[in-house]
C-alpha cells in the first residue's frame, strides 16, 4: 500500500525530511514549493535531482538524487496535489518581525491551502517552529473553517519538532530523538507511526502543548548558555583575561558546560524562538508572566555585531584610522561555519553597525554565493576582498579562513588590523605579522 506525501516548504527542514521519507518503502513523497523569483529554481533543481544547498551537507545530495531516480520524490508548485495527500507535512518558515511579533502569513496561508482540499482522515503534522497555542489555535481553527471538517475526528492534526542545523541536516532527522504530540492520541499514534520509520532515536509520545513549548523552550536554553558566555567574554575582556582560559578551567567541572562566545547569534531558530515562547505566553497564558530572563539573553546576543564594531573602531583609532575613513573587510556572511545559510547572519547586524560610522563595507565568503543585501556585493577571493582594506573583521568560523597567508594579507591591506570574532587566530601571530589585534572575550578595548 502506498502512501502519499506531501511536505509543503523546500528549504532547511522539508527538503531533507522529503527525501528520508522518499527512502522509505511504500511512500511516495512530493514536495510543494510556491514559485517565486527568489525560491522558484529549487522546484527544478530538485527533480533534476540536485541537492540546493552549499558548504557541507553530508549524503544530502546523493540521497535526493537516488529518490528521484527511484521515482519517489518530486517537486510541484501545484497546490491540487494536497487533494490526494495521506499526510501533509507543514515546513514553512515562521519569523519574527521587529517587535518580536510571529508573522504567519505562509503559515495562515498553507493552512487555508490544506483545509480547501483536504480528505477525510487526512494526518497533518505542523514541522514548522511555533508559537505555543498555534496548532490548534491558527492551524487547526482555519483548516476547519476551510474543510468544514472536526480536527480529531474527520482529520488527524500533530506538531512534531525538527532539530535540524546546516551541515547535519540528515544525521539530526535520523539520528536525534523525536517529540511528537497531537491533538488527540490517535494523530499523536499516527504521527508517531510516521516518524518512527525515518528516526534510529526514540521517538516520545506528549500532547501538542507541551510539544510546542518543548522546541521553544529548547531553543531559549541554548540562547540563554550562549548569553551567558558572551557576557563573561565582556567581563574577561574588561579584566585583561581570556574567556577561553576561563571557559576551559570551569568545564574542568564534569557538571558545567560553559558555552562559547562569538560574534553573534544567527540562524532561522535561536533569533526568533525565544520570542514565539514569549508570544504564547502573552496569548495564551492564564498568568501574567513577563519573561525577563529569555528578553535580556536576546538583548545581549544582539549585541555582539555591535561590539564587534567597538573593537574595530578601537583597532582602527591605534593604528591611526578613523573608521568614517576606513574599509572594512568582514570575512564570514554564513551565520555557520561551513555552510551557505545567510538566515538572521550576525553579519548583518556588524554591517549596520559600521555602516551607520561611515565605514565602508566589503563581503567575502566562500560559500554564500548570493546574498540579497543591495549594493553589496560578495568576493570570492580572499586576498580580493583584502586588497585596500583597513580592517579584517572574522565573524564566521569558516575553514577557509584557518590559515591565510598573512604576510600576503599584509602586503594587499591598506592598514593591518583584524578582530576576531570567533577564536580562530592567536595574538601572537597576528603580532609577529605587524597586526593590530582585538578579539571577542581575549583581548578588548584597548585604553
Amino acid at each position: 500500500m502506498t502512501t502519499r506525501i506531501t511536505v509543503i516548504g523546500m528549504g532547511y527542514v522539508g527538503i531533507p525530511c522529503a527525501a528520508i521519507l522518499a527512502d522509505v518503502d511504500g511512500f511516495l513523497v512530493t514536495g510543494l514549493q510556491r514559485r517565486s523569483k527568489r525560491s522558484g529554481w529549487k522546484i527544478e533543481h530538485l527533480n533534476a535531482g540536485k541537492s540546493p544547498f552549499g558548504g557541507d551537507e553530508p549524503g544530502l545530495a546523493e540521497l535526493i538524487a537516488k529518490v528521484v531516480a527511484k521515482g519517489s520524490f518530486k517537486v510541484t508548485d501545484d497546490v491540487d496535489i494536497l487533494k490526494n495527500s495521506d499526510v501533509i507535512l507543514i515546513d514553512v518558515q515562521t519569523p519574527t518581525d521587529k517587535d518580536h511579533v510571529p508573522q504567519y502569513e505562509s503559515l495562515i496561508d498553507v493552512s487555508r491551502q490544506i483545509g480547501e482540499r483536504l480528505r477525510k482522515d487526512t494526518l497533518v503534522i505542523v514541522e514548522s517552529t511555533v508559537a505555543p497555542g498555534t496548532t490548534q489555535n491558527v492551524v487547526q481553527k482555519i483548516i476547519e473553517e476551510h474543510s468544514g471538517l472536526k480536527g480529531g475526528e474527520d482529520f488527524d492534526l500533530a506538531f512534531a519538532y525538527e532539530r535540524v542545523m546546516p551541515g547535519k541536516l540528515i544525521e539530526n532527522i535520523v539520528n536525534l530523538p523525536r517529540i511528537v504530540g497531537g491533538i488527540t492520541p490517535k494523530s499523536t499514534k499516527r504521527a508517531v507511526d510516521i516518524y518512527s520509520k525515518i528516526t534510529k532515536a526514540n521517538v516520545h509520545q506528549t500532547d501538542v502543548l507541551t510539544a510546542e513549548i518543548s522546541k521553544t523552550i529548547e531553543n531559549a536554553f541554548r540562547d540563554v548558555n550562549i548569553a551567558f558566555a558572551n557576557e563573561m567574554a565582556l567581563v574577561c575582556e574588561s579584566l585583561g583575561v581570556n574567556v577561553y582560559e576561563v571557559i576551559k578551567l570551569v568545564n574542568e567541572l564534569p557538571s558545567r558546560m560553559m558555552h562559547i562566545p562569538g560574534a553573534g547569534v544567527g540562524g532561522h531558530c535561536l533569533p526568533k524562538d525565544t520570542w514565539l515562547l514569549r508570544h504564547g505566553l502573552n496569548e495564551y497564558g492564564t498568568q501574567k508572566v513577563e519573561a525577563r530572563f529569555i528578553s535580556l539573553a536576546r538583548e545581549i546576543n544582539n549585541h555582539m555585531p555591535i561590539h564587534m564594531a567597538h573593537l574595530i573602531e578601537d583597532a582602527l583609532d591605534k593604528r591611526g584610522v578613523k573608521i568614517q575613513d576606513a574599509t572594512v573587510t568582514i570575512l564570514g556572511i554564513a551565520y555557520l561555519e561551513n555552510s551557505d545559510d545567510t538566515r538572521n547572519t550576525p553579519a548583518l547586524g556588524l554591517i549596520n553597525a559600521l555602516e551607520a560610522k561611515g565605514a565602508r563595507v566589503v563581503l567575502h565568503d566562500p560559500y554564500v554565493k548570493v546574498w540579497d543585501l543591495g549594493t553589496l556585493k560578495i568576493e570570492r577571493n580572499l586576498y580580493t576582498a583584502a586588497t585596500g582594506s583597513d580592517c579584517l573583521a572574522l565573524v564566521t568560523r569558516h575553514r577557509d579562513y584557518y590559515n591565510p597567508d598573512f604576510s600576503k594579507l599584509g602586503e594587499v591591506m591598506r592598514t593591518c588590523t583584524l578582530v576576531d570574532g570567533r577564536n580562530v587566530y592567536e595574538e601572537e601571530e597576528l603580532l609577529s605579522h605587524d597586526f593590530e589585534y582585538r578579539a571577542i572575550g581575549k583581548s578588548g578595548l584597548r585604553v
